[in-house]
């Protein structure tokens, strides 16, 4: 069933840190007292929740008859803007330790109904993650570390972080401490700090998506572009295939990249053929195994 008209609301938590955990909420406008699924999304590196066509995604996700509730990582160093790296000094200090915290956070404010919507009714048995790139990464780990789980889909994941560190930034971690990020978008230095590469190498077993993966036998999609610029599309097959579970897939799209054809800020009037073809996939997916 497709539904014409949706709701949206604003709204943040505290992390475990007390810091915002700025989330939107979109319910399909149905009965009173409808019992949804519910789908969370988590965004990646130097991402944001309202990063490109993202928002438009959430949308189809909600006509389609989810509660979707996407959110801003504590750490991920957008502020009040919501579009715009205004806190670097949270953003210095973010760790894959936190970012799966946030999501635990989000999963216990749902149940506690500190989330909620005034019309409709979020089922805490049925709840959906999706997240790319790093994102993607995290959503491995969470969907591993929270049994209220149930369903996970993953767009161009990082299959094993620790492997993302180039020697110039181990480098600079081991000789001052942090290292310099550039926003490639805003030409914005955002510096990042050891902490982060010490808690990912310190805690691997628990952090670390290819490790989880094993763990997982939960329906499990995994999506990546044939050509990936930024995480070699192998990562997702190296974690669909470690994955055990016996509902899974596998799509790799053919001429398309990291964000499948979608860039920030998205102005065009129509998705780019492939990054439609991904949504798709990630609505058949939550339709046959979330509903």
């Amino acid at each position: 069933m497709s539904f014409s008209s949706i709701s949206k609301q604003k709204g943040h938590i505290l992390s475990t840190e007390k810091l915002p955990i700025y989330y939107d909420l979109l319910t399909p406008v149905t009965s009173i007292g409808t019992v949804l699924p519910v789908i969370l999304f988590v965004h990646g590196f130097k991402g944001f929740k309202d990063w490109g066509a993202f928002p438009d995604v959430y949308e189809e996700l909600a006509r389609a008859g989810f509660a979707v509730i996407a959110f801003n990582l504590s750490l991920n160093g957008v502020g009040k803007s919501m579009l715009e790296f205004d806190e670097p000094e949270l953003f210095r200090r973010q760790t894959l330790s936190q970012d799966l915290r946030d999501v635990g956070s989000v999963i216990t404010a749902i149940k506690s109904k500190e989330i909620k919507s005034e019309k409709v009714v979020l089922d805490t048995d049925r709840i959906g993650l999706f997240g790319h790139s790093r994102g993607g990464h995290t959503a491995v780990t969470a969907a591993a570390e929270y049994a209220e789980i149930q369903c996970l889909v993953t767009w161009a994941a990082v299959a094993d972080y620790n492997k993302r560190w180039s020697s110039e930034m181990v480098n600079d971690w081991l000789k001052k401490g942090y290292t310099d990020i550039k926003n490639s978008r805003t030409g914005q230095i955002l510096p990042l700090d050891r902490l982060g590469y010490d808690d990912a190498l310190e805690n691997a077993e628990k952090l670390i998506a290819l490790n989880r993966v094993r763990e997982l036998y939960i329906p499990s999609m995994f999506i990546a572009g044939k050509d990936d610029e930024s995480v070699p599309c192998t990562d997702t097959e190296i974690l669909y295939r470690s994955s055990p579970s016996d509902e899974k897939d596998l799509r790799i799209i053919d001429n398309t990249g990291h964000t499948f054809g979608v860039s920030h800020p998205f102005e065009e009037t129509d998705f780019p053929t492939e990054f439609s073809e991904v949504i798709d996939l990630t609505e058949g997916w939550f339709l046959d195994h979330l509903r």
